[in-house]
């Protein structure tokens, strides 16, 4: 099934949901774990890649979610979010937090004081952004999600872990 796009008159089709896979897979990106605490305290949490700087006055950076992803919920009446930005040596996290597995919490370290706007992976990340929601977009079958960033972190060194052409790699920091 694909969807008709106007523009300026001109009608086009949007291609199928397995070549825009195709497509995007060959664009590297960062990857990383976008976390939050719900109100009652408990952990969520999800590999992403879609992330993007957008401003630095406000410092503003955005993720994108699927709709109906239980942290995106979370993130939602939390209004707070981290963004843990994964070093290479973090694939087993990376793949344990798109595995969807419920108890991934129990199985990483992570810690969560009360200035954070979400569990760090301090093992794991080696830059983390504390963001509270400015604003959402709903488009597709996903949201974006802008967070103003109020707080950063250095937990760890080391290169950042990146995700493209279906696997993982990182390139070396000088």
């Amino acid at each position: 099934m694909t969807d008709s796009i106007v523009d300026s008159g001109r009608t086009a089709t949007a291609v199928a949901p397995a070549q825009f896979r195709s497509l995007m897979s060959t664009f590297p990106s960062g990857v990383t774990i976008v976390s939050t605490l719900d109100i009652g305290g408990q952990p969520w949490g999800m590999t992403c890649s879609s992330v993007c700087s957008v401003a630095v006055e406000p410092a503003t950076l955005l993720v994108c979610l699927r709709e109906g992803s239980p942290t995106l919920a979370a993130m939602l009446r939390s209004s707070t979010f981290a963004v843990n930005l994964l070093h290479a040596r973090a694939k087993a996290s990376a793949e344990l937090f798109a595995s969807g597995t419920p108890e991934r919490f129990d199985m990483v370290r992570w810690t969560a004081d009360p200035q954070a706007a979400g569990p760090h992976l301090v093992d794991d990340a080696h830059a983390i952004a504390d963001c509270r929601i400015s604003r959402t977009v709903s488009t597709g079958d996903h949201t974006v999600v802008f967070g103003e960033v109020f707080r950063v972190e250095h937990p760890a060194e080391g290169s950042p872990l990146l995700y493209g052409l279906r696997e993982y790699s990182s390139w070396s920091v000088a």
